[in-house]
């Protein structure tokens, strides 16, 4: 049976083209929605990107008909423009006020109104990002649901990067003879990745096992290239965080990403190899290290200062990180040291689109903050005889319209899993602190 979806904002600053994603049912925009997105075109951001997006849409489409009598879109179905939501009688009595979300309901609830006045009443879907609008429209019996179109994938068959295998002691056996081994002796269950990493483990229940990498063209299983020796004073003190400094100082591996819960040393150990790689071996010209600027809770709004001074405080996971790793036993001695460098630049994302980054190791902590958009403006600046990291923790996500199936990060890993230039891993045990690993787990 075919349906009608009333369609949130924010499903269209999400995904421009989700008008697309309904197959041959009816789609209707409320008239509230073009008010929104027109407040919202004039923002310099992601969200004004996509409110201009979904205008010129729109405007492509009127030329087809009259948008609030309905204009047959390519996948069959049906799109308009929905002024009905005089009657909004119902919202007021249950919530008080007419607010743009009780309009967008009332639009649904008055259309739901019609169906069931018919012989063959189509069901009225209300789709919105926004958990407390879904939660409204169940209240006043109206069908809602998430918009999952723009999810990559669900979170529990997200890509980590290692697998466990059970084997016969033998292959065990063999691996530490040659020095390697063929994925096809592995059988059929044998099938991994490019640079994925894989833990076998006797099928007999012995304590033997093995830790090895998949080669490139993933025919081949090789040891790992690194031991457990610290890099710029940082040892690995887990497999996730070796496999991590594996990934990182590959120069074969232009592109890594790494997740995993707070603590568990992403920014960290991403750091300690960009230092080894940049300053030691100088592989790289520079290093430049930026993150998404993006509050967790209130936004504390316009800071005095010239652009240092003001990035400082989004900036600051970045500094804490760095004075671990050139020991600083005061503040703002890590200012004269990076000075004194030269070569390590701390930005915001605002400032690296639209440039071209050649032979540089880069680092973007926060990716979870990223939406695909953004992601691919950033890797596409990445010039030739660079590195790029990406870091972050899909699970805490600060993007109002973001979660963790659908953000940048999760985008990329999935995106890149089975080519031979990415490596990916998550690590999952925390190292900061026994209270922070709780916390993590806990809360």
């Amino acid at each position: 049976m075919k349906k009608i979806y009333v369609l949130d904002t924010n499903v269209l600053l999400q995904d421009p083209n989700a008008v697309f994603a309904f197959e041959d049912n009816e789609v209707v925009i409320p008239a509230v929605v073009l008010e929104e997105i027109d407040s919202k075109k004039r923002l310099a951001d992601e969200l004004g990107r996509n409110a201009r997006f979904t205008s010129r849409l729109l405007d492509g489409l009127r030329l087809k008909g009259r948008l609030n009598e309905g204009v047959k879109l390519e996948t069959g179905g049906l799109l308009r423009v929905e002024l009905n939501h005089r009657n909004t009688s119902w919202m007021q009595e249950m919530f008080g006020e007419i607010s743009n979300d009780n309009r967008i309901l009332s639009v649904a609830l008055n259309l739901q109104a019609d169906e069931k006045a018919k012989k063959r009443p189509r069901p009225v879907v209300v789709v919105s990002k926004d958990t407390l609008v879904r939660l409204k429209a169940d209240v006043v019996g109206l069908i809602a649901q998430d918009y999952l179109n723009d999810r990559v994938v669900s979170r529990s068959e997200m890509y980590n990067g290692c697998v466990s295998h059970m084997v016969h002691p033998s292959v065990i056996d063999d691996f530490y003879s040659n020095r390697h081994i063929e994925v096809q002796q592995l059988g059929e269950e044998g099938q991994f990745f490019p640079h994925e990493f894989v833990i076998l483990k006797d099928e007999m229940g012995s304590s033997k096992s093995a830790l090895l990498k998949t080669s490139a063209d993933g025919k081949q299983l090789d040891p790992l290239f690194l031991g457990n020796d610290p890099v710029w004073g940082i040892s690995p003190r887990n497999a996730q965080q070796r496999m991590a400094f594996e990934l990182l100082l590959n120069d074969d591996i232009p592109l890594v990403t790494i997740t995993g819960k707070a603590g568990t040393g992403k920014t960290l150990l991403a750091l300690a190899a960009s230092l080894l790689k940049v300053e030691d071996e100088q592989k790289y010209k520079k290093l430049l290290i930026a993150r998404p600027v993006i509050p967790m809770g209130k936004d504390i709004g316009y800071l005095p200062g010239e652009k240092d001074e003001k990035l400082r405080p989004w900036m600051q996971p970045i500094y804490d990180n760095l004075e671990f790793l050139f020991d600083v036993k005061k503040s703002g001695d890590i200012d004269k040291i990076l000075a004194g460098l030269g070569s390590i630049q701390v930005e915001a994302l605002t400032y690296i689109r639209g440039r071209s980054i050649p032979s540089q190791f880069i680092i973007i902590d926060e990716a979870q903050n990223l939406s695909k958009h953004e992601v691919k403006t950033i890797i596409s600046r990445v010039g030739e005889g660079s590195k790029i990291v990406l870091v972050g923790d899909p699970d805490q996500i600060d993007h109002p319209y973001l979660d963790a199936s659908s953000n940048g990060l999760t985008y990329v890993v999935e995106r890149f899993k089975q080519e031979a230039i990415s490596g990916h891993i998550t690590l999952e045990k925390g190292e900061r602190s026994q209270l922070a690993q709780l916390a993590a787990d806990l809360l």
